[in-house]
């Protein structure tokens, strides 16, 4: 499987890691420590360091009940850093969900839109129609995080996520956007209870049913912690057996913040997998 981007196809052929860049000054996991533009270059390239095949880079918290900035906020925020990133040879993703802020990034050759919203916002779908190449990830999410863990009623969480994420394609592709340059992300933790969140990983490979790459994001997630008992910062082990757990059922795409131990692990993974040491 391959994964059609701006300038680059993705070959899916083994699972990638998709390094975190928060430019943000209220993060749920970093407490705005890359909030500066030169902070979260310098994170960029640690993360590529450290063996990171994407960076996604991202201006706004959603973490539940997180305040959205504006479009200009959230502009200021990235376009530095976007700017720079794009120099740096890897594929790079915008987080955003703010159609203004797609169309500036795709113009400097950013090379996906990872919507957590889905393209739902009015004018989001067009500015990625605009530029036919770049890649785009579909997550699912009920609400808006301010408010999304009061919608997390479902009858079957892992139908109605896929029903959505077909939906969503569907509707996408319609208005123009190449089913190669599309993924999609269950959403773990966006108007999710834990069980939800847990459901979606053990019958993740339901998700595969869609037929297109599949990201998915258990990094430093409540639901770890609650599993646990450990904060925020202390997360690394749970994140990678998640992380590995996600891999294990298909997942193609992986994104976290810490790279460098979720690279070793997959390696290992990868061996065991195959019974050889990988190429």
């Amino acid at each position: 499987m391959h994964w059609q981007t701006a300038r680059y196809v993705i070959d899916l052929g083994r699972p990638r890691v998709m390094g975190i860049v928060n430019v943000t000054p209220d993060s749920f996991s970093d407490q705005g420590l890359h909030a500066s533009a030169a902070a979260a270059l310098a994170h960029c390239e640690a993360l590529l360091e450290q063996g990171a095949d994407l960076l996604d880079i991202g201006g706004e918290s959603t973490r539940p009940g997180a305040r959205a900035p504006t479009a200009q906020e959230e502009l200021v925020r990235v376009l530095p850093v976007l700017r720079g990133a794009v120099g740096l040879g890897v594929p790079v993703s915008v987080d955003t969900s703010e159609p203004a802020v797609m169309q500036e990034a795709l113009a400097l050759g950013v090379d996906i839109v990872n919507d957590v919203r889905a393209l739902r916002r009015p004018g989001a779908l067009q500015a990625v129609v605009a530029h036919p190449r770049a890649g785009v990830c579909l997550m699912h999410m009920k609400g808006e995080p301010a408010t999304m863990q009061s919608q997390a009623v479902y009858e079957d969480v892992v139908v109605e996520v896929r029903d959505f994420l077909r939906e969503r394609v569907q509707e996408v592709v319609a208005a123009g956007i190449a089913r190669e340059c599309i993924a999609v992300d269950p959403g773990i933790g966006f108007a999710k209870t834990d069980d939800h969140n847990l459901s979606l990983l053990s019958r993740q490979h339901e998700l595969l049913d869609l037929g297109l790459p599949l990201l998915v994001g258990w990094s430093r997630k409540s639901t770890l912690g609650r599993l646990t008992g450990r904060p925020v910062g202390e997360r690394l082990a749970a994140s990678v057996a998640a992380a590995l757990a996600a891999v294990h059922r298909g997942a193609h795409i992986v994104r976290v913040h810490d790279v460098a131990a979720t690279v070793d692990a997959l390696k290992v993974w990868q061996a065991a997998e195959s019974g050889r040491v990988p190429d």
